[in-house]
């Protein structure tokens, strides 16, 4: 892999964490329903700037191999994060919360996501370069989590939804209605917490548990921290607006979850193989036979996941069965105005 140097690496972060900063106080100063127009304005502002970062890569690195590192953890990261979707789409529409206020929403949880998402990066890159087995691990788990893909087991659930409220209903008082976008209004001249909290902390903890998800599946691609963080930054990038601009489409990807989890079989199925070259298990017989295994290349993983999600999407808008088109999110029509 070509290595980078410091200066490039910190340079990168500062720019692009300014593009996310500067994102957040532009949402913040004019909350508003962003239009088809602009939603796929910045999409394609997002993608093309991961592109143009990769092509950079790809000749400030000693080799071309690190620019494909990029973008094989990009587009893993970004068909997960695809994934957050659906799970932001329940909770919207679970805490009715005006449309106009979801895009601050949305990259408050992307904020969360990218912090969750660093301290998971550093705790892996430590655990890697100390405790090779560690891949037994990532690999065993991402199967498993394919698998619950597959079965329908990974969404949030109103049970899991009420028991966030419970827990923290026991600690601060929620009121039930909104105040604008106030996390904090004032009632009958007491100060009170209005919904938005619990759907910051909702969204939140499912941040969390989506790193938990995404994060060995990248180190199945590269185990370069900077690859990982910026490829996690890049996917996380134009997710608010990818929101609106699926819409409706999201519930129509009903094979989409095969994709994904054929994504993580995959990356599990490679990074064992990566743990048997590692950290061989020389005490199980016949375990030299397993080492024989040849490791995945970074350009394989491309073609898959590639392929993976290309095969997901248009089978699901070719011939999954039709049903009611739902609503992105509940809102009163007032709220559905653009800004």
């Amino acid at each position: 892999m070509g290595e980078l140097s410091m200066t490039f690496e910190i340079t990168s972060l500062v720019v692009l964490i300014a593009i996310i900063v500067g994102d957040l106080i532009l949402v913040s100063r004019r909350p508003h329903v962003p239009s088809m127009k602009e939603c796929l304005a910045w999409v394609g502002f997002y993608v093309a700037l991961a592109l143009v970062f990769a092509l950079i890569l790809y000749f400030v690195g000693d080799t071309h191999h690190v620019a494909v590192e990029f973008l094989t953890g990009w587009l893993t990261e970004y068909s997960l994060s695809v994934d957050n979707l659906f799970v932001f789409i329940l909770i919207m529409g679970k805490f009715a919360v005006p449309k106009k206020y979801q895009q601050e929403v949305l990259m408050v949880g992307i904020i969360i996501a990218l912090i969750a998402r660093a301290i998971f990066i550093l705790v892996g890159s430590v655990a890697i370069s100390h405790l090779s087995w560690i891949f037994y691990i990532f690999g065993i788990f991402l199967l498993y989590t394919a698998i619950r893909q597959v079965k329908g087991d990974d969404d949030e659930d109103d049970g899991e939804d009420s028991a966030v409220q419970k827990f923290v209903g026991r600690f601060i008082h929620v009121h039930d209605e909104y105040d604008g976008n106030k996390i904090r209004t004032v009632l009958d001249g007491k100060k009170v917490f209005t919904p938005m909290l619990m759907v910051f902390v909702v969204i939140g903890l499912t941040d969390v548990m989506f790193a938990i998800d995404s994060i060995p599946a990248i180190f199945g691609i590269t185990q370069n921290p900077f690859i990982v963080f910026t490829a996690n930054l890049f996917a996380l990038m134009g997710l608010r607006q990818l929101y609106f601009l699926l819409g409706g489409l999201v519930d129509r990807l009903a094979y989409l979850h095969y994709g994904i989890a054929a994504i993580l079989a995959f990356i599990g199925v490679k990074l064992l193989i990566h743990a048997i070259h590692e950290a061989p298990l020389e005490f199980i017989p016949g375990f030299e036979v397993l080492e024989k295994l040849p490791e995945i290349g970074t350009a394989a993983s491309l073609i898959v996941i590639i392929g993976a999600m290309a095969i997901a999407t248009v089978a699901s808008l070719l011939w999954a069965p039709k049903g009611e088109p739902e609503e992105v999110a509940s809102g009163s029509g007032d709220d559905q105005q653009q800004g």
